[in-house]
């Protein structure tokens, strides 16, 4: 049975850290289920590019499709406002909360969202993160590197993995891929795009 994936998209996400991670994920044969944070499947991207989610958060969470138990990891791009928009939803923040306190769960955050959306919660307290230069300026009582991409693991097997931006999306897609299913998919994955 395929590690299943649940990445959300709010308005103004930054397209480039939402599209690659949900390309190289299903190329490495994830379930990814795209789920727009709001009423409408249809979520426009901070550079105007509309895209049409799977589903829709609240709908996800109607059904009972919305718990830690339901995803092995959560995806969540940048950009803003998007990051903002991700904050501002109590869902979302129910939603990442449960996953990062979860045993074995994976919580991935890009660009801005480490910041404005994963710290707020708590969820980066005593841990290693990137995050988009000048952002980690918000941050208090983690530890922040200028790493392309940080994976910080817990002793029950989860992890929380950050990354800076655009131009580290594939980077982060494949760190993702390998704590998922293995750095050899990731490895095979990066060689497939010439990465």
């Amino acid at each position: 049975m395929p590690k299943k994936v649940i990445v959300l998209l709010a308005e103004g996400f930054e397209e480039v850290e939402a599209i690659t991670p949900i390309d190289y994920l299903r190329r490495a044969g994830l379930e990814v289920t795209t789920a727009a944070v709001g009423a409408s499947r249809i979520v426009t991207g901070s550079h105007g590019i509309p895209v049409t989610a799977d589903a829709v958060l609240p709908d996800l969470l109607k059904a009972g499709k919305a718990a830690a138990s339901a995803w092995d990891a959560v995806l969540i791009p940048g950009g803003m406002p998007g990051a903002a928009n991700l904050a501002a939803s109590t869902e979302t923040g129910a939603l990442l909360k449960e996953m990062a306190a979860a045993a074995g769960k994976i919580v991935a955050a890009i660009c801005a969202s480490p910041a404005v959306v994963l710290a707020p919660l708590g969820i980066l307290a005593g841990r290693r993160f990137t995050c988009y230069p000048g952002m980690e300026e918000k941050v208090s009582g983690a530890r922040w590197s200028d790493d392309k991409v940080v994976i910080d693991s817990d002793s029950a097997g989860g992890s929380i993995i950050t990354s800076r931006g655009a131009g580290t999306a594939a980077a982060f897609a494949i760190a993702v891929i390998g704590k998922l299913v293995g750095e050899a998919e990731g490895k095979k994955i990066a060689a497939s795009v010439l990465l």
